[in-house]
């Protein structure tokens, strides 16, 4: 930071995929490959490895879906279809980068799916500030990284701003009315919908006022059948059904946070920024030539994709300072 090379403010997350080095002729169901059974004494290091990792959150933790195929010379790579052609065995590698000049702040390795590309995040940022004393004020990524859990994580718990797209499983593609089309109004806790007419989570009235007043809870806000039946809009509402109703998550209050920081002016910056990252993931691999890996297991594939990081950044030190004098 000193030197400027690094600004510390604004930071750039996201994966990309890097096949392995196995064939699906090696590899069998995972029903048939009893993990837990292996002899680690007789196992290749890559297969150690694995059995090591399977409670790692990166790797066996990552998720509970079993792939379809597990390779047996590096059973920690994933089987993925992810690039919507024929599926491989495949490393994610996760660059978290500084957004002033593109330089690789840290690199983690990880099985190829968006709970572990999203663990890896978190643990690039912690380790950034545990080494470096670095932690940024603003961070981007794309939609992968845009769920209520860890826009809360960074929201809440690191005080970063996310302008990261909300992940939202809210809108309709069939022509109706979306959530995004309802105004929330946080001081009367209530929606409105687009024909002007209030939605509540309930329409009773109690004697004790706190039994109504909002909480950090998942609601369902209904509106009024006699509001619904006379709508003129209510073939682009609710069509099918009596009345609108409109889920709130439990933090969706972070959420609308987050779509504010995606509403801002400054977002159009910090999405170019992050461009830089895919320009990073470009030149590894054609520049580079990784585009595929030469090591197995999760330690070997963390040292060659943290060798591969370090050339970038040695490149781009070579490209910010200029040469000294000469030698006569």
């Amino acid at each position: 930071m000193q030197e400027g090379l690094v600004g510390g403010q604004g930071f750039a997350v996201d994966a990309s995929l890097i096949s392995t080095d196995v064939q699906k002729q090696n590899s069998s169901n995972p029903d048939k490959w009893a993990a837990r059974k292996i002899d680690p004494d007789d196992a290749p290091r890559a297969v150690r490895e694995y059995l090591d990792t399977l409670d790692d959150e990166a790797f066996g933790a990552a998720t509970t879906v079993k792939p379809k195929f597990t390779a047996h010379a590096d059973p920690a790579s994933q089987w993925t279809a992810a690039r919507k052609g024929p599926a491989f065995f495949a490393y994610s590698t996760n660059y978290l980068i500084d957004t002033d000049h593109s330089v690789i702040v840290d690199v983690d390795a990880c099985r190829t799916n968006k709970t572990a590309e999203v663990g890896a995040m978190r643990k690039m940022l912690d380790r950034t500030e545990e080494r470096f004393g670095m932690k940024p004020d603003w961070i981007a990524a794309d939609t992968a990284y845009g769920s209520s859990a860890n826009l809360v994580w960074l929201s809440l718990k690191r005080q970063i701003l996310p302008f990261i797209p909300v992940f939202d499983k809210g809108e309709r593609t069939g022509g109706t009315f979306s959530r995004s089309d309802f105004t929330w109004d946080d001081e009367n806790d209530r929606y409105i919908c687009p024909g002007g007419k209030e939605m509540k989570h309930t329409w009773r009235t109690y004697s004790d006022p706190a039994r109504n007043a909002p909480s950090w809870k998942a609601r369902k806000y209904r509106a009024l059948k006699s509001d619904c039946t006379g709508c003129a809009l209510k073939e682009k509402c609710c069509p099918n059904a009596e009345t609108r109703a409109v889920h709130r998550e439990k933090y969706e209050i972070v959420r609308d946070f987050a779509r504010q920081c995606t509403a801002a002016e400054f977002n159009v910056t910090a999405q170019k920024r992050r461009k830089k990252v895919e320009m990073l993931f470009a030149h590894l691999k054609r520049i580079l030539g990784l585009g595929r890996l030469r090591l197995r297991g999760p330690c070997g594939v963390q040292d060659e994709f943290t060798l591969a990081a370090t050339a970038q950044n040695l490149r781009k030190l070579a490209k910010l300072k200029p040469m000294g004098p000469a030698f006569e």
